[in-house]
């Protein structure tokens, strides 16, 4: 499945309020499952698991990281590939200017 196949089949399991402008609600659903994300790392850390059960549960977690970020593009009517590639070419351009490491959006 590539992105956009994705970023259709979320489409089809969303539920939320619509409020006109539905921006928001994938927005902070993207940040809620990003801290989900860190406290599954965290707890891998401090409680020095390693199994598959610890991995699983962050598989899924980043799952829903993916799904808000899918309906977060949709509700921009921007194709998930189309992010996809963009990040990459973004990444490839600093990456050939030395500019990978330091801090800033235009570095």
């Amino acid at each position: 499945m590539n992105f956009n196949e994705y970023q259709a089949e979320a489409r089809k399991t969303a539920v939320y309020p619509d409020f006109g402008n539905n921006l928001w609600y994938p927005a902070l659903g993207l940040n809620g499952e990003a801290g989900e994300v860190a406290e599954g790392v965290k707890k891998i850390y401090r409680d020095h698991q390693t199994t598959g059960e610890a991995k699983e549960r962050l598989v899924k977690e980043l799952g829903d990281v993916l799904w808000y970020l899918a309906l977060l593009a949709d509700e921009l009517d921007v194709p998930l590939d189309d992010v996809a590639q963009t990040n990459i070419r973004k990444l490839a351009d600093r990456q050939n200017r030395g500019k990978l490491h330091g801090s800033g959006d235009n570095r």
